[in-house]
């Protein structure tokens, strides 16, 4: 799937940031957050608040080599819940504020030199990810828009979950050779966008869009397919639905992960 319009980026880590504010504003910090066992909700929002800090000055400097996570600039979020959920948003005003001004031009990710842009698809889709997070520990409802969810499952599979720093590649750990998984959303109006094969060939794992047989076929809405790929929610016996070979969607859940 090619890149959505950035203004819908700006738009979703905007919304999502707000939403998230909102939880934190107004919770107990130590509520654990069950999509995320080791983070309390006050570590997922240290979190969050500083990877859009992250990002911000890795696109501000137009960095070339990767930017210490631990010392960007108000990296530390306030004791006072208000004042958390101001520091949330502040951060990602700042976020989009410097993509806007970066545009295309080119800055460091996971090892590669890539246009600022990236990074906008890359932090909506985070911070939508932890929003979600932040909605399950309050026990609040997660409903993910159909677009921006499948753009987010397309990140996942073709560029998260890949050979990220120059490394080998996860996924051929995570399918076995031969093996094909389909995962298919079914929101109207996605068509092939919302479709993907992957499958572990002679040459490595490959992605292609297209609906095909695979040996399990993980099927549902985008934003239930989502939550299921990156470890929000179980597989369940109804949504979204599993065919096929059980073992071989469980074993790349397994071996693949999100933070």
């Amino acid at each position: 799937m090619a890149n959505l319009p950035a203004h819908l980026y700006y738009a979703q880590i905007e919304a999502s940031s707000a939403a998230f504010a909102a939880i934190v504003s107004a919770a107990d910090p130590g509520l654990p957050v069950p999509s995320c066992p080791d983070w309390s909700l006050g570590q997922l929002t240290a979190h969050m608040g500083r990877v859009h800090r992250w990002a911000a000055e890795i696109v501000s400097t137009r960095a070339t080599a990767k930017v210490d996570y631990r010392a960007v600039p108000d990296g530390r979020p306030p004791d006072d819940g208000a004042a958390r959920g101001r520091w949330l948003t502040e951060g990602a005003a700042r976020l989009i504020a410097v993509l806007r001004e970066a545009g295309e031009d080119q800055v460091w990710a996971f090892g590669w030199s890539v246009p600022a842009s990236f990074w906008a698809r890359r932090q909506a889709h985070e911070t939508m990810a932890h929003c979600a997070d932040a909605q399950l520990s309050a026990g609040d409802p997660v409903h993910l828009p159909a677009e921006l969810a499948a753009d987010a499952i397309d990140e996942w599979l073709t560029v998260m979950s890949g050979p990220l720093y120059g490394r080998p590649d996860p996924r051929a750990a995570a399918l076995a050779p031969g093996a094909t998984l389909r995962v298919h959303a079914t929101d109207p109006g996605l068509g092939e966008n919302g479709e993907w094969l992957v499958r572990h060939g002679e040459d490595g794992v490959s992605v292609r869009h297209g609906d095909g047989a695979g040996d399990v076929s993980l099927t549902g809405t985008a934003s239930e397919v989502l939550l299921v790929l990156l470890g929000r929610r179980p597989v369940s016996e109804q949504a979204p639905r599993v065919l096929g070979d059980r073992a071989v969607l469980d074993r790349w859940l397994d071996q693949t992960s999100f933070s």
